[in-house]
């Protein structure tokens, strides 16, 4: 398939690991996923010299579809509050997490290669005392072609949301940041809230923004999508960002390990190991010559017995349509009744499944 577009997701989730969850889940048509305050929590002990019950690993959420790049640490005060997923399917833009330019744990910077050239994709967090924002303000770094900035940047200014009468010198500073990148401030296509307040009597705001690469006229402007928030408090963000067309790899050869495919290989590469004539081997030219050889009964071997996979979405195999339909029952309500009739509904279809996988062990033992 051919990719034009990259289809990418920012919102603040709060913490909320059911929301990452659901996200990762029902996002897959997503390239890229922006998450700002993500959870952490402990996934299970480990081995310690020193804790007889094990230290806690510290983790956040996984998904066998999404690559999840952020800054980790052994300081439990210090982990990282923004972090990005890429798409599986999007290995061959070669996407790396650029700690080396920016090490911040309110500062999640990736880079991808696209027609040979390097682009970047600047995901923050800014806390109530802008620690992001100074040290981006502070730190001299030589980038060049970013492509987008964006993030919960906790400002309230008049430039970007009219119903807030005042001017915060905050946003002199980020725009000064944002001129560093060559980027500008973009202008939703639907006006209204970013954050929606829980408290009585405080209004609701706009400080979960998009700047965008000045002078292409081939970006569009990014949309605000409050009704698919979940239970965040923060709307999620979109945004098309195109690219050189590029040939992303749909379908590839598979083995699956205890298949009768992959006995057929073994024995394969096998009798023709042994048809080898290895009793000359004096000479460099040679050896190369037989590990080239080597290399080529593997390579033709593994052609002749793996089967053609296409690369799609890998769901949770727990995910039913139950699922679904409880989701979008609350999508169309935004009801409390609703969410909790959907989070009853993944609970039951997690413990239906991981049940069933329980007894078919059991039978075959």
């Amino acid at each position: 398939m051919i990719l034009k577009n990259l289809k990418i997701f920012s919102q603040n989730v709060r913490k909320n690991s059911f929301v990452v969850n659901t996200i990762l889940e029902t996002h897959s048509h997503f390239d890229i996923i922006l998450i700002q305050e993500p959870p952490w929590s402990e996934i299970r002990k480990i081995p310690s010299s020193s804790n007889c019950e094990g230290k806690p690993l510290i983790g956040t959420c996984h998904h066998p579809n999404w690559i999840v790049f952020a800054r980790y640490t052994s300081c439990t005060n210090d982990f990282p509050r923004v972090l990005s997923y890429v798409n599986i399917r999007l290995n061959s833009l070669r996407f790396l997490f650029r700690k080396d330019i920016f090490d911040h744990r309110d500062i999640n910077i990736i880079s991808f290669s696209n027609n040979n050239i390097f682009y970047y994709i600047l995901n923050i967090y800014s806390d109530s005392s802008h620690s992001a924002l100074k040290y981006l303000k502070d730190t001299e770094a030589n980038v060049n072609n970013v492509l987008l900035m964006t993030g919960d940047f906790n400002i309230r200014d008049n430039l970007w949301d009219p119903s807030f009468p005042y001017h915060s010198s905050i946003s002199d500073d980020l725009f000064m940041i944002a001129d560093s990148f060559n980027l500008s401030l973009s202008s939703p296509t639907n006006l209204g809230p970013t954050r929606f307040s829980d408290t009585a009597g405080e209004s609701n705001s706009v400080i979960d923004l998009m700047f965008l690469r000045n002078g292409s006229e081939e970006l569009d402007c990014h949309s605000i999508h409050p009704d698919s928030r979940l239970s965040s408090d923060h709307a999620l963000l979109l945004i098309d960002i195109p690219i050189c067309d590029e040939v992303i790899q749909s379908s590839k050869l598979v083995i699956s390990p205890g298949s009768e495919q992959e006995e057929e290989f073994i024995k394969d590469v096998i009798r023709n190991f042994k048809l080898l004539d290895t009793s000359n081997i004096d000479t460099i030219e040679c050896l190369k010559h037989i590990i080239d050889h080597l290399g080529s009964i593997i390579e033709h071997m593994w052609s002749k017995n793996a089967k053609k996979s296409r690369i799609c979405k890998h769901s949770k195999q727990w995910w039913s349509d139950s699922c679904s339909t409880a989701l979008n029952n609350y999508r169309t309500t935004r009801s409390r009744e609703n969410w909790k009739l959907f989070r009853a509904t993944v609970k039951e279809a997690k413990h239906s499944f991981f049940d069933s996988k329980i007894q078919e062990i059991a039978n075959k033992s």
